[in-house]
């Protein structure tokens, strides 16, 4: 197999090494086909937006040391990382169902891995760092917009207890980068469990190279799933791990009220994490076909597909592995089909579950799920509020009506509500849950602050038009916190007035 392209720079390599991570690679020693050698690009004048502290001392990094001027310069790639190999991932995917047979990193370099504090392999990735052999002719920059946006967002999913990708930093770059206008370039550094995507296996799979499919298999499983590696059938018990993180992971994203927005395959981590944030959303007035991405114009990726589509990308990673289940290529295809099955059952107990604990029941019943749905058509037909229809019910008392007033107030027509909430308010008397425990569990599940789309593109906004990061810092402040009242931070928790609402959001390229 033809090799890819190396892309070396020879400006920054005259200035001493970083010191200050412990990098202990392993994707890098895997075979040229898996990836390309590039060094960042230098930027003209770096600066540091945000360190993120806590996740620092996560990765047992010195916080004064990147804090400095040589670390800030390696943040930004001006300055080389001792132990650092520097790699642009190859990938492929099926981008709204079209298959792509190359994409890769266009403008993101891992830089390397670490061993955090609890021994867990972690990446370190620049995004905005320069062309790679993958940028199909774009300039591997970033406009500093995404740059905020993708940290918030990380960050705000995090707190909320959903896996996901992590920011490490923001990096101003002090250079423009253009766009349909002249834009501030930055440079995100992100943390993830792992960059491997359903659409890398896809990458060596549709190319008909079965034995990469096999090495970057049991590299995931050696990495992520250690546990399968001596199984009689690890590559089918990996499959069906991939399959339950996915489920799980989806779910979660409704609990909260997410639209990721574009749920490619090449966004699709084979450890369930969430990847990418391109044109994401959090649903204000609840409609179960939302969709507020730009380039989903026929809601391919809205709120109530997203189960669908996580099925419909498993079924990809199930095709790339069908040579690992099974020399007879029909034994194969039954036994993927069969793991495959099992999706449907997963998600439902986790979303139902979900549904559970938003409405405050611990305990199973008949009757369960309806009730639920049933607030949600409601939800629906009335255009109340997600976050705080949720969060509201679980302040109202479960035997008195008296402190309905502000989720009854969230209802075009509150008389309907009243008619649900009597109903819930019986199925409570059959729990033997206390009252105390059950507004404990609901304010743990139903979050008070969430990533609104107007507050993450007033962050944006002020970013770009007069780097000014004030907005986004107090934003980062709210949602570390999201199960919290915060009342000074109340105006963070309200739905956008009607001059505020995004109803497009947009990638980060």
């Amino acid at each position: 197999m033809t090799s890819h392209q190396n892309l070396r720079d020879t400006s920054i390599e005259n200035k001493a090494p970083f010191q200050g991570i412990a990098f202990n690679n392993s994707y890098a020693r895997l075979p040229e086909q898996f990836h390309a050698r590039v060094d960042p690009t230098p930027v003209a004048q770096p600066a540091l937006i945000r360190l993120n502290h806590a996740l620092a001392r996560e990765l047992k990094l010195n916080v004064d040391a990147l804090n400095s001027t040589e670390g800030i310069e390696m943040l930004a790639g001006n300055r080389p990382a001792a132990g650092a190999e520097p790699i642009a991932m190859a990938y492929a995917g099926h981008q709204f169902a079209n298959w792509v047979p190359q994409l890769g990193d266009g403008r993101a370099l891992l830089l390397g891995e670490v061993i955090d504090r609890d021994g867990r392999r972690r990446d370190i990735q620049l995004k905005g760092s320069g062309p790679t052999p993958f940028s199909r002719g774009g300039d591997g920059r970033s406009s500093i917009g995404p740059v905020v946006r993708e940290y918030l967002a990380s960050e705000a999913m995090a707190a909320l207890g959903i896996p996901a990708t992590r920011a490490l930093a923001a990096i101003a770059t002090g250079e423009d980068v253009l766009r349909n206008n002249p834009e501030p370039g930055g440079i995100l550094v992100r943390v993830a469990d792992s960059h491997v995507r359903v659409g890398t296996f896809e990458y060596f799979a549709r190319k008909g190279d079965p034995a990469s499919v096999r090495t970057l298999a049991d590299y995931v499983i050696s990495r992520h799933y250690p546990e399968l590696s001596d199984h009689d059938q690890c590559y089918l018990e990996f499959f069906g791990q991939v399959i339950e993180r996915q489920a799980f992971l989806v779910s979660e994203w409704m609990r909260v009220g997410f639209i990721h927005g574009v749920m490619n395959t090449d966004n699709t981590s084979v450890v369930g994490e969430t990847i990418d944030f391109g044109p994401f959303g959090y649903i204000d007035e609840f409609h179960p076909a939302t969709v507020y991405s730009s380039i989903d114009r026929r809601g391919r990726y809205a709120f109530n597909q997203q189960p669908g589509i996580a099925h419909w990308n498993l079924a990809r990673l199930g095709e790339c592995l069908l040579p690992l289940l099974d020399d007879n290529a029909d034994a194969a295809l039954e036994q993927a089909n069969e793991a495959l099955k099992t999706f449907e059952g997963r998600f439902e107990k986790h979303f139902h579950a979900v549904l559970r604990a938003k409405l405050g029941l611990a305990e199973t019943r008949g009757g369960d799920i309806e009730l639920a749905e049933d607030l949600l058509s409601l939800m629906t037909d009335q255009r109340a509020d997600m976050t705080l229809t949720f969060r509201r019910l679980g302040e109202i008392d479960a035997e008195s009506s008296a402190a309905d007033g502000p989720v009854r107030e969230l209802f075009d027509d509150p008389a309907g509500f009243d008619a649900w909430v009597a109903r819930w308010r019986e199925r409570l008397g059959a729990e033997t849950r206390c009252e105390a425990a059950r507004r404990q569990a609901m304010r743990k599940t139903n979050p008070a602050f969430v990533l609104r789309n107007h507050l993450a593109q007033q962050a944006v906004d002020a970013a770009i038009e007069r780097l000014d990061f004030g907005p986004m810092h107090q934003l980062a402040k709210v949602l570390a916190r999201p199960y919290d009242d915060q009342p000074g931070n109340a105006d963070y928790a309200q739905p956008p007035r009607p001059e505020e609402r995004v109803t497009k959001t947009f990638c980060g390229t």
